[in-house]
């Protein structure tokens, strides 16, 4: 026996405790893996012989365990946790991309979305409409500006029209008096919106003109204001913007269901002035039975300009942003990457890695798309370290240190017998 063989063992010992060390000081550190010190014995390949004693242990590797960690749930919607394989992918614009099990974002003064470190998180972006623009992954950015008002182009009517009710068409113009309720049956509103985004509060009024004493047939006509003037006509003598016609069983009407009209320019009564607005309705879903009126769904697809007042992720890594206009819209997706050899990854601190061409190229996609996790929002990932076990092992590696030390001092104490023969 030699010194060497208590040298290596005590040199691998200490790196030993160093792993343990190190992963019980990140066993709170969201998205860190744990590492194991894996060693192997050390032979003098000079010496030849069936039997041959082993000159120490060496380090052979540090490896990292890429097992799933418990989902802990936060308060915070940005806050992001991958239940399953994939890394999340960071940039920061300049150096090689990085990767990372850490879910914790927030959001920079300009839009991106970014790690404590300023690192950005990588994705596909949205178009203006929130149409996902799958492809090369950018930096996730949401719309700081909020987004642009978009002007209403189809307003659709779901009702009933009283089939009990009186015809209230008038034997002389005009055919409509908006002033006197006697001249029409029922009445609502919806609010549309034009290129600026402004608001125009519009009304139709539907007044039963006549029913076909041959068919039965009945006809209803449609008159609509906005600002308080008439779309078709005339204030003096407004008209029709379409006339339904419904069978005389009552369902759904057989002409005028769909059309186009235009609420002209104007200055409203503030002052302000409003655009064009080219509408085209659809009462497809209106009905003439015997009950009474009611409207069951107004629907128009245009909205105002909205601020972000909020983000929310959902699992397939879609950020969808909610504006102050009630409007919610995609502002991209998250891009996940995964690695044939995970362990290959070489650990950059700030609970990062870096790929090497031991851990094989990235291998992209959506979150829950082939044997990529799926994304919990809220919520994050804790480390796999086993506090117990490392403590445990702790214990080990230290009653190892000191045996490995004892061989030291038993080596010297032959020797100096040695050295006092005479």
């Amino acid at each position: 026996m030699t010194f060497q063989q208590g040298l290596s063992g005590l040199n691998a010992s200490s790196k030993n405790l160093d792993v343990i060390g190190n992963n019980v000081a990140n066993a709170t550190t969201y998205g860190a893996k744990a590492s194991r010190a894996e060693f192997a014995d050390v032979y003098a390949n000079a010496v030849s012989g069936p039997a041959l004693p082993g000159i120490g242990v060496m380090l052979a590797a540090v490896t990292q365990q890429f097992s799933q960690g418990n989902i802990s749930t936060t308060s915070n919607t940005m806050d992001v946790a991958i239940k399953g394989s994939g890394f999340f992918e960071l940039s920061d614009g300049a150096n090689p991309t990085v990767y990372s099990r850490n879910g914790q974002f927030q959001l920079d003064k300009n839009g991106y979305v970014v790690t404590n470190s300023g690192l950005k998180l990588l994705g596909y972006q949205a178009d203006a409409r929130g149409v996902i623009q799958p492809g090369t992954a950018v930096a996730l950015k949401l719309p700081t500006g909020g987004v642009a008002p978009i002007p209403t182009t189809k307003n659709t009517v779901e009702m009933n029209l009283d089939a009990r009710d009186s015809i209230t068409l008038p034997a002389t113009l005009p055919q409509v008096n908006i002033s006197d309720a006697t001249t029409y049956n029922n009445a609502t509103s919806v609010t549309v919106y034009d290129a600026k985004g402004q608001s125009l509060p519009m009304n139709y009024y539907f007044q039963k003109a006549a029913v076909d004493p041959g068919t039965g047939d009945v006809s209803w006509n449609v008159y609509a204001t906005a600002n308080g003037n008439a779309v078709a006509g005339t204030n003096a003598n407004p008209l029709p913007v379409t006339t339904l016609i419904y069978p005389a069983t009552g369902g759904a009407p057989i002409s005028g269901a769909t059309g186009n009209y235009v609420i002209p320019a104007a200055t409203t009564a503030s002052g302000v002035g409003t655009l064009d607005v080219n509408i085209n309705f659809d009462f497809n879903n209106s009905t003439n039975y015997g009950s009474p009126f009611g409207v069951t769904n107004m629907s128009q697809d245009g909205y105002t300009a909205g601020k972000l007042t909020g983000v929310t992720i959902e699992q397939n890594g879609i950020l969808t942003g909610t504006y102050s206009n009630g409007q919610s819209q995609a502002a991209g997706q998250i891009e996940l990457t995964n690695f044939r050899n995970p362990q290959g990854l070489k650990p950059m601190g700030g609970n990062v890695w870096a790929s090497t061409f031991t851990s094989g190229d990235a291998i992209v996609g959506i979150p829950g798309a082939g044997n990529l996790g799926a994304l919990q929002s809220g919520a994050l990932e804790e480390s796999n370290i086993d506090l117990t076990a490392e403590l445990v092992n702790m214990m080990t590696a230290q009653r190892t240190y000191q045996a490995n030390a004892q061989t030291i001092k038993t080596q010297d104490q032959v020797l100096q017998t040695l050295v006092n023969l005479r």
